[in-house]
């Protein structure tokens, strides 16, 4: 199993999002524009932008009968499509499926970035609905965000949010987006919104000699890329990259239980702030340990937060019911990295919760 890496930037800004809720969600600074701009619920999101958002899949080259599948979505009405270059790398043939059901063959690649896997797919049919860019150099930490994607290739139009955790540079000087939203294979490519419904990243996985974290391409490197007029095939494609592009999904899975609102149910204000401080106290300590290699180390932070927060809180059933259910998984865990992962998940899931209580609460 690949080593698993992460680092510490969630909590103040999961902590911070969490008080906010109680006073009132506080607005996102977005891009500017020279269109009327207005804020939008995340269900309005939803409603306007799925009709812009495809299933893409591929047979895998040298792979009979393999498959695989990702996300993109349209950037113009001609059938232009953006996507992860690592979704459409190492295949022999790509198709996307539109929300009706309509599937169409990839006939030509566009354009492609291997430092920032990003690529721009044809297909033959015009007319199609847009997603419109926002301005990626305008977002923030602590902005929120919502992610649209296939998870797993069977979870066609799965609804994600969370905050701008951070805004990173990589060694190859690209700008990437940190970002809570869980993001999960087959959700690559897929589009990541602002609250005025403008695409400010492209979702990805990338692996930094680590424990994966979720991360966003900024939209703004697209922009160079919808500028070509001339592009290429699937097999001059191959023919131009190396082995893999730099950037890509990681070999370990996340198994991050998704948890219904519900089992926040009969756990006070201040308790819920306790939970998301414990874990991202545990997390801030414990991520550095684990990258340093010591993975027994980092599991027993873990288990100790979450056996600590079991045993204090008062009322919390549906919190104190997950995190027995995360201890559980831990101890059946034979290795101490599949023990550590199998915690951070439990914490992860649970962030992820709050986080969605606390956008409901604006």
């Amino acid at each position: 199993m690949q080593k698993a890496r992460y680092d510490v930037a969630m909590r103040s800004a999961v902590v911070a999002a969490w008080a906010a809720s109680l006073v009132g969600w506080a607005a996102a600074c977005g891009p500017a524009a020279t269109h009327a701009r207005k804020k939008l619920t995340a269900a309005e999101i939803v409603q306007q932008s799925t009709p812009a958002i495809v299933r893409i899949q591929t047979d895998l080259a040298g792979q009979e009968g393999a498959h695989g599948v990702g996300t993109g979505f349209i950037v113009a009405a001609d059938g232009r499509i953006a996507t992860n270059l690592h979704v459409i790398h190492g295949s022999k043939a790509v198709s996307v499926t539109l929300l009706d059901g309509t599937t169409l063959p990839v006939h030509e690649v566009i354009a492609v970035d291997p430092d920032r896997d990003l690529a721009i797919i044809q297909v033959n049919r015009s007319g199609l609905p847009v997603l419109r860019l926002g301005d990626s150099e305008k977002v923030d930490a602590g902005d929120p965000v919502i992610a649209i994607g296939n998870p797993l290739g069977v979870l066609d139009y799965t609804v994600s949010d969370g905050l701008i955790s951070s805004i990173r540079m990589l060694e190859n000087t690209t700008k990437v987006l940190q970002i809570s939203a869980p993001i999960s294979r087959g959700s690559s490519g897929g589009p990541l919104f602002n609250s005025y419904g403008e695409v400010i990243g492209v979702a990805t996985f990338i692996s930094l000699q680590g424990q994966n974290l979720n991360f966003g391409i900024p939209s703004n490197y697209l922009r160079p890329l919808m500028a070509a007029r001339s592009g290429m095939t699937l097999e001059q494609l191959e023919a131009r990259l190396p082995a893999t592009p730099h950037v890509g999904e990681p070999a370990i899975e996340r198994k991050v239980p998704h948890h219904e609102m519900a089992i926040l149910d009969g756990c006070k204000d201040t308790s819920i702030v306790e939970v998301v401080r414990v874990i991202t106290e545990a997390i801030d300590n414990g991520a550095p340990i684990y990258n340093q290699g010591n993975h027994e180390a980092c599991y027993r932070i873990y288990e100790g937060a979450a056996r600590k927060l079991r045993d204090d809180l008062k009322a919390c059933d549906g919190i104190k019911g997950a995190l027995d259910a995360g201890l559980k998984r831990a101890e059946g865990e034979i290795s101490y990295t599949e023990k550590a992962w199998a915690l951070r998940d439990t914490f992860d899931g649970l962030l992820d919760v709050v986080m969605r209580k606390a956008r409901d609460a604006k």
